[in-house]
Formats: structure tokens, C-alpha cells, sequence
């Protein structure tokens, strides 16, 4: 069996002009198998030396050694350095997947807002046929909808129902300036009232938002009518329900200076904050 030596070098070729200058021999005295290759890693990092295995001395017949001094060859190397290059592309992207994060602080907005807690005005839940009638068909309607929600009734005053709807959903039920939550509260009122007996009136709410929308309106409402005094010019509002323009007339109906009406026709009727001449 012919007799070999292990050697290590930067390259393959190194390796084995090592090997050579140790044996004493010229290239063609000698058969190589390349053990491994070197790695020139990334910026100095992970690069490894050759290893060869040369084999000396006399012929034993084995066809494998001529066979491996095929395998030194320095251009897959070449290509090997060529395919690190582009690596530092990557981590200039870093950044750019890091910007999203600075949106984080809006999280915030997603949190869902707690439900108003029942006034204590209202007294405790009423149990008759009208109330019995409202739960009856929000159930349904609720269900249709895919939306669950626990429904209290109340009676504040005789011939008015106060509907509170509490749970998870209730931005969906409430919609867009509460549009959607109005025309749950029309079909409840036509459903309770088609019945026959006496009308009554239905007031729905959820999370507080009729309570809210109130006190937005109000604040609306003596911010126009300052504007209106001191310019003398009349303001025409934003389409509004007839509950929310209610609101705004009860809020303005003993401020001096400014007097209210409503004009057009449903659903664009408006209300439009005039100033009083008479007053002045």
C-alpha cells in the first residue's frame, strides 16, 4: 500500500507544494486527493484551510489515486469568493424590515373601549310585555347579524324603553357616527310598535355612544353659536338624525344672539344655527 501524507495550506495548491518540499518529490512523483477545500468565509469569518492527502512511493494498483489529482482545481474556489459578495446585501435590508415597528405605538388605537357602565338613573331592568318584545327581536336581529351582545331594558319614564347592548362587538353594531346603531333602534321601534297598544318609544345605546355623541354635539353646538354672534353669519351643520338635532336645539334654545331651525328632508336634513337680530 503506497504511503501518504496529510498537509495543510491557505489554498490547495499551497498544500501541496508543502507536501512536496517535505518529500522531497516533483509533481509527478506524487498522486493528490484533496481532503478539503478552502473557505474564504465572509470578511475574514468561517474561512478554513486546505487539506490534501499525497500519496508517495510505489504503485499498489490503486485506480482511485490518479483519479484525485484531477480534484485541485483553483477556479471553484475563485467562484466560491465570488458567491460571498453579494452576502452584504441582506443586512442593508435590516433596516428597511425594522420600519414597521416604529408604527407600534399605534396599538394603542386597536384596543377595543370598555363599556359605559348603566347609569344608575335608570333603575333596575323592566320585565313586561313591551320589553319582552324588544329582547325578542334584537335576539333575532343580533343573530343575523352574527354579533352577540347582552340586551337590558329599562323603563326611565312611562311610554320610552332604554335598550343598553353590552359585549365585544359593539363597533360593529354602533357604526359609522352610530348609523348603524339608528337603524337598529328604527326597525326595534317599528317591530315593538306594529303590535298594536300603546306607542312607545325605543332608545338604543352601546359603550355609551349616545351619551358621548350628546356631549360631542353640545360642544358643537356653543362653538357655532360663538362663531355665529361674532361674525353675524348664519351656520348650516352636517346632516344629522332627528335625536342629534333635538340635541343641538335643546343646547342652543337659551343662548342669547342665535336662534335655530331645521331645513331640508330626511336623511339630509340639517340644522342651521342663524343669528338673532332681535335680541340685539
Amino acid at each position: 500500500m503506497r504511503e501518504f501524507i496529510d498537509v495543510t495550506g491557505k489554498t490547495e495548491e499551497e498544500a501541496i507544494s508543502k507536501a512536496l518540499a517535505q518529500l522531497g518529490l516533483d509533481r509527478d512523483d506524487v498522486s493528490v486527493e484533496i481532503l478539503e477545500r478552502a473557505k474564504s468565509g465572509f470578511l475574514g469569518i468561517g474561512s478554513s484551510p486546505a487539506r490534501v492527502r499525497v500519496y508517495h512511493g510505489p504503485e499498489d494498483g490503486e485506480k482511485t489515486a490518479p483519479k484525485a489529482e484531477a480534484k485541485p482545481e483553483p477556479e471553484p474556489r475563485q467562484e466560491t469568493k465570488k458567491e460571498f459578495r453579494p452576502e452584504p446585501k441582506p443586512r442593508r435590508e435590516k433596516p428597511r424590515k425594522q420600519e414597521p415597528r416604529e408604527d407600534r405605538p399605534a396599538a394603542p388605537r386597536a384596543e377595543a373601549p370598555r363599556p359605559a357602565p348603566v347609569p344608575v338613573d335608570l333603575g333596575e331592568e323592566v320585565d313586561d310585555e313591551k320589553s319582552r318584545a324588544i329582547r325578542t327581536f334584537l335576539t333575532g336581529l343580533l343573530e343575523h347579524m352574527e354579533c352577540s351582545a347582552e340586551i337590558r331594558v329599562y323603563q326611565p319614564e312611562k311610554g320610552r324603553y332604554k335598550v343598553i347592548l353590552e359585549g365585544k362587538q359593539m363597533g360593529t353594531l354602533i357604526g359609522r357616527r352610530g348609523e348603524t346603531l339608528d337603524a337598529i333602534q328604527q326597525l326595534t321601534s317599528y317591530s315593538v310598535n306594529r303590535s298594536g297598544g300603546s306607542r312607545v318609544r325605543v332608545q338604543l345605546d352601546a359603550e355609551g355612544y349616545r351619551e358621548k355623541r350628546e356631549q360631542s354635539l353640545q360642544h358643537l353646538a356653543k362653538k357655532v353659536a360663538g362663531k355665529v354672534v361674532k361674525y353675524r353669519r348664519s351656520v348650516t351643520l352636517e346632516p344629522m338624525n332627528a335625536y342629534e338635532r333635538h340635541v343641538i336645539h335643546t343646547a342652543l334654545q337659551d343662548v342669547p344672539g342665535v336662534t335655530t331651525y331645521s331645513t331640508g328632508t330626511e336623511p339630509n336634513r340639517r340644522v342651521i344655527v342663524a343669528y338673532d337680530r332681535t335680541t340685539h
